[in-house]
């Protein structure tokens, strides 16, 4: 009897928070468990495979989770550790066999791609069968490969070298006689200490704990982060759901879950655009409204009164205003819920659609009468040409911004505060000097409604000059990115002062009402990472940083770069891992791609081109980077790029990834995995990181470029991949935009006692608040590091009750609340691990209690 596949709520846990469910990994004993281990061993000798393995893989077992282990029976310990095994190898990747076309690479990969691409096109156009090698005159050696059935000379051609046909490039067939056994052996492994990290024991409120942690998010989630949150969900009961979601997305996909159970929960979609969301939910669509459902599903008759009742109860402005803004995806969802089908019980949903599909005036039906009725109840509502139209707030402000009245524009805006944060550049290049002080008056009403996420982007727009070039992430499916010359003026410098003094002091009151600390730990590297920000449109990836982010590498480690991918059956897919270099002015240096395999001999070396991956096996590329002999000949910018050459989209792949190994022992190296992203959505052209060498930083981008036609390369797109990049490096390297660092220091200064922070340069210094000394003014000079207190040492940690840092390499207090983005030997059940939205959406405001004001 085959054994039950592990709760995939357990890989969650494990892949999020490096919890591991005991109960649903350990399955019943049976025989076949046996089969992990070669013989049956004692437990201690099973403990002992088990850790080698784990650490093999960059892994550790906490105290909690060994004890655990060591209480099992041997066949138990057995079948624990094969489940977990493969959920840690299905993460990384190591769970696939990788074989490039050279099973000898780098080192046999060839030196001159051009005599290696000839000798393949004169043996694949001018061989014969039955005749000799057209490169070497073998009579007896000339024999062709299945599947493909190209004549491969085994002389000429080094069956024990080569993965494929060696003519073609595509896959053949395992057992075909030209593969021979490689001579190579495996490498032993050599694993860093730096890269291990703990595995702890996951608690009953283990998946409680993550299901509040994505509910509280300030920011929408990735689609990783949704399925996540959905498979967490079917363990989960309505009691769990805290009184607030504040993104509006993650809500709908909750409602969706529960709504069954519990109709009344739709009475938290309190806009119409909400309620769209619900819909798209249920459908089985993205709730983010970027991609329409895939099929149209009919919704029960139950379902659609449910909905049709909640619209009713919306008034009318918001509800028809709030239409418009999505009309084209409202008409699709309208026919399904055939609402003038319901239109004397829910008359204002159906006065809404009649207005958003213009739908003539007909008193000769009942629906005509009562649509007309409802209308009459309505001021802004009027007739013309026998149809229903009325005026918008969004009409009226567009109209306010383009006919240059901003200063009914902000009239308007003070009524909606979070549209007035979202344009508030907007709106300051527009008015006037003489109306600044209104701005700044009606930025101080509004900021305090406002989410920490919009306020973050505000700030960050408001203190960024114009740059040469503007950057822009249009929704869609994918993560594609735009440019334009920046042609704005700079904002006066004391208008935009004034403006992020608001923005920041805001923050910084709303930390002042949370939980005191005793003492933090911070660190200056911090200052790299992004603050969080959406992530909707995010590769689902091992790191969860947002995009921006930059992690420090050393100028001489050796980069190894992998592409995976699986094409599904009778449909060839070939997809390229390449790397473009680019100079210090962004000047074309080079390439490493299957037209150049080497780049400056052993600068770059790829592992040849592979132009199919069958199933089960698949494909995969890795490209060597040494980053000192690249320097040497005058290039700052790698930049790694997928593309698909035959021009499929990623998500027709049955399983495919990116991602690079550091300092990796062997071909494929699991402790030597620093990130991977999934290959997903309609893209062709996917640049998931750059490296700078003179920053000594590997930044990340994870945006997908447009790619239209055939044979997508560097040679073709290298303009456009350095053009994009450089983009991105002038928006996240010029230090404008809110960092990591920054959320900290408004947590630390608003909420501690004393401040510790660990500077780039290794030294510890303290902070203390002055007696009469201003938070702001505190708060600014812990930020930019100025006029320490005191010098301290890294033992400060084990006194603090917040750390934040890079990397896991300190002892902080028991109980403690810890950020790392590298946790280490971190053991979850010591200290309270918390991610960086957690930060942010700890800023959010009091709704609630705002809105109990407004009631009294």
């Amino acid at each position: 009897m085959p054994d039950q596949p592990a709760d995939p709520r357990a890989a969650v846990l494990l892949r999020r928070r490096r919890l591991v469910d005991a109960t649903a990994l350990t399955p019943p004993v049976r025989r076949s468990a046996w089969q992990w281990l070669r013989r049956p061993l004692t437990i201690q000798a099973g403990l002992s495979a088990l850790q080698a393995d784990l650490i093999h893989r960059g892994l550790l077992l906490s105290v909690g989770l060994y004890r655990y282990c060591a209480s099992l029976s041997a066949p138990a310990l057995a079948g624990f550790g094969g489940a977990l095994l493969d959920l840690l190898d299905a993460e990384s990747g190591f769970d696939t066999e990788h074989t490039p076309l050279f099973r000898g690479f780098p080192e046999t990969v060839p030196g001159n791609t051009e005599t290696f691409y000839v000798n393949r096109v004169f043996a694949r156009l001018l061989q014969e069968p039955d005749q000799p090698c057209v490169l070497c005159g073998d009579t007896t050696s000339v024999h062709a490969v299945s599947p493909c059935a190209h004549l491969v000379c085994r002389t000429c051609w080094d069956g024990s070298d080569f993965s494929a046909c060696p003519l073609c490039l595509r896959r053949i067939d395992p057992k075909d006689p030209f593969l021979k056994p490689s001579a190579d052996e495996e490498q032993p492994a050599h694993i860093r200490s730096e890269r291990l990290r703990l595995l702890s024991l996951a608690t009953a409120d283990s998946v409680r704990q993550t299901v509040e942690a994505l509910l509280a998010r300030r920011a929408p989630l990735s689609a990783s982060d949704r399925a996540d949150l959905q498979l967490l969900l079917d363990g989960a009961v309505p009691a769990w759901l805290p009184e607030d979601i504040p993104v509006r997305e993650t809500r709908a996909l909750v409602i969706a879950h529960f709504l069954a159970d519990d109709p009344d929960l739709i009475d938290r979609a309190d806009t119409a655009t909400d309620v769209l969301r619900l819909v798209y939910a249920l459908m089985d669509a993205d709730p983010g409204l970027r991609t329409p459902p895939a099929r149209r599903k009919s919704l029960p008759r139950a379902t659609r009164r449910l909905v049709l009742g909640r619209l009713d109860r919306l008034p009318i402005e918001t509800l028809v205003e709030d239409m418009f803004r999505h009309e084209r995806a409202w008409k699709r969802v309208g026919e399904n819920l055939h609402p003038f089908e319901f239109a004397t019980r829910f008359p204002v949903a159906a006065l809404a659609f009649a207005i958003l599909r213009r739908t003539d005036l007909d008193l000769g039906t009942a629906a005509g009468r009562a649509v007309a009725g409802e209308a009459s109840r309505h001021p802004l509502v009027r007739v013309e040409d026998g149809r229903l139209v009325m005026s918008t707030f969004g009409s009226r402000l567009e109209g306010a911004l383009v006919q240059g009245r901003p200063e009914q524009a902000l009239d308007l805006l003070r009524q909606r505060p979070g549209e007035l944060v979202r344009r508030l550049v907007q709106l300051a290049r527009a008015l006037p000097p003489e109306q600044h002080p209104a701005l700044v008056d009606a930025l101080l009403t509004a900021v305090s409604d406002v989410s920490p996420t919009v306020i973050t982007a505000a700030l960050g727009q408001v203190r960024t000059p114009p740059g040469d070039l503007r950057l822009f992430f249009p929704r869609g499916g994918t993560a594609r990115i735009w440019t334009r010359v920046d042609e704005r003026e700079p904002l006066p410098a004391t208008l935009a002062a004034e403006l992020s003094g608001v923005l920041v002091g805001e923050m910084l009151r709303r930390a002042t009402e949370l939980p005191r600390w005793r003492r933090v730990f911070l660190d200056e590297e911090l200052s790299r990472l992004a603050a969080p920000g959406s992530e909707r449109s995010a590769s689902s990836s091992l790191r969860r940083m947002t995009r921006g982010s930059a992690v420090p590498i050393p100028q001489d480690e050796l980069l190894r770069l992998f592409l995976h991918w699986v094409e599904p059956r009778g449909r060839r897919i070939d997809l390229d891992l390449s790397v473009a270099v680019f100079d210090e002015e962004w000047a074309f240096v080079g390439l490493c791609d299957y037209t150049r395999l080497r780049f400056d001999q052993d600068a770059l070396v790829h592992s040849g081109d592979l132009t199919s991956a069958p199933g089960p096996d698949g494909s995969t590329e890795f490209v060597d980077l040494d980053l000192r002999a690249v320097r040497r000949v005058g290039g700052r910018y790698v930049l790694p790029v997928v593309f698909s050459y035959n021009d499929v989209p990623f998500d027709e792949l049955e399983r495919g990834f990116v991602g690079v190994l550091r300092q990796p022992s062997g071909l494929f190296d699991p402790a030597a995995v620093e990130e991977r992203f999934d290959l997903a959505g309609p893209a062709k052209i996917l640049l998931p990181f750059g490296v700078d060498l003179h920053t000594k930083e590997l930044r990340w981008y994870d945006v997908n470029l447009g790619a239209a036609g055939y044979g997508h390369n560097i040679a073709k797109n290298g303009g456009h991949v350095g053009l994009m990049a450089a983009t991105l490096e002038e928006v996240h390297g010029s230090g404008d935009r809110v960092s990591l660092w920054e959320i900290c220091c408004w947590h630390a200064a608003a909420r501690a006692d004393e401040i510790v922070v660990r500077c780039a340069d290794g030294s510890v210094v303290g902070y203390r608040r002055s007696p009469g000394e201003e938070l702001a003014e505190y708060a600014r000079r812990v930020t930019a590091r100025l006029e320490p207190d005191r010098t301290c040492d890294e033992d400060a940690a084990a006194g603090s009750d917040f750390v934040a840092v890079l990397a896991g390499d300190i002892t902080p207090r028991r109980g403690a609340e810890v950020y790392a983005l590298h946790p280490r030997l971190l053991d979850a059940a010591s200290v309270s691990l918390i991610d960086a939205p957690h930060l942010l959406a700890t800023l959010a405001p009091d709704t609630r209690a705002r809105a109990g004001l407004r009631a009294l």
